[in-house]
């Protein structure tokens, strides 16, 4: 009984915040995605992602065995994503990125940070970093069959992931004022996520529902499987470990399904894979947090 309250507690807020965006867009009431996103994305989560980074006291060692867990993590997840969706017979500009990048924004950090206090969030804003610069990279470059962008270099995150890590690998801090200003911006961008992933699943319409939950099903397994594996070869402290799994093994990111429609890939489809994918996180993540704990 513990374990379950435990696990309630960190879940709860998460999906209630959610639960109101749902309810909020099924009320009638007004939501501008497309303006929450920006502003989200052009600002507070940069914001977020700098101060955390620049505020994180993880000893260096630690935090180099990290980054490379989340990199390779990532690396064999890409593989045997690829095989699965080839061997599925799926459009790979459709479903490999679903299937390789997860909600480590709008979920993980929050769930990070109730299961695992500060120290748990500092982590996850690590490999949020890492996932954030290889989604608006390669990720990119999947969606669009390969055609190269340098919008890429315009992304306000990819800026604040390596600018974050300039000052965190120099012990850098800004002045006292800017970090202050800084962080007060960040923490707009969790609550802003969690509400704005309800009212985005709350307007999606899923196509193809049963493919849609063989792949959530699939993703969810493949991505615990390979986050345990790379946890244990690298031997991760516990909190370390914990987290990347739980990031690694997030639903598919509401951002997937922007890039689809974006560059004109299966876009209906990716939005079964969000909706579904959430749903089927909502028995995953606590279980997934139940062994963690």
């Amino acid at each position: 009984m513990p374990i379950v309250l435990a696990v309630l507690e960190i879940v709860a807020p998460v999906f209630i915040l959610a639960g109101v965006g749902f309810v909020w867009v099924k009320l009638g009431a007004e939501y501008r995605v497309q303006f929450v996103t920006r502003l989200a994305m052009t600002l507070s989560v940069p914001c977020l992602i700098f101060t955390a980074l620049m505020k994180t006291r993880i000893d260096p060692a630690a935090l180099s065995q990290l980054v490379m867990a989340a990199i390779i993590a990532y690396g064999v997840l890409t593989v045997v994503a690829f095989l699965l969706v080839r061997g599925m017979g799926l459009d790979s500009r459709t479903y490999l990125a679903p299937v390789i990048f997860g909600n480590t924004g709008n979920l993980g950090l929050p769930l990070a940070m109730f299961a695992f206090g500060d120290a748990g969030f500092g982590y996850a804003v690590v490999i949020f970093a890492v996932m954030a610069i290889y989604s608006f990279t390669f990720g990119i470059w999947l969606v669009t069959g390969g055609a190269a962008s340098m919008k890429t270099l315009k992304e306000p995150m990819v800026w604040a992931t390596l600018l974050g890590a300039v000052f965190l690998f120099n012990g850098w801090q800004t002045p006292d004022w800017l970090t202050n200003t800084l962080e007060l911006i960040g923490q707009m961008a969790i609550p802003l996520m969690l509400i704005t992933l309800g009212v985005a699943v709350a307007r999606l319409h899923p196509a193809g529902f049963g493919r849609a939950v063989l792949v959530s099903v699939l993703k969810a397994a493949i991505s615990v499987a390979v986050a345990v594996s790379v946890g244990l070869w690298f031997e991760l402290a516990s909190v370390p470990f914990a987290v990347l799994v739980l990031q690694i093994s997030t639903p598919v990111a509401v951002t997937s399904y922007l890039l689809a429609e974006k560059y004109e890939a299966d876009s209906e489809s990716v939005a079964g894979l969000v909706v579904v994918s959430t749903l089927v996180s909502v028995i995953t993540i606590p279980v997934t947090l139940a062994f963690l704990l």
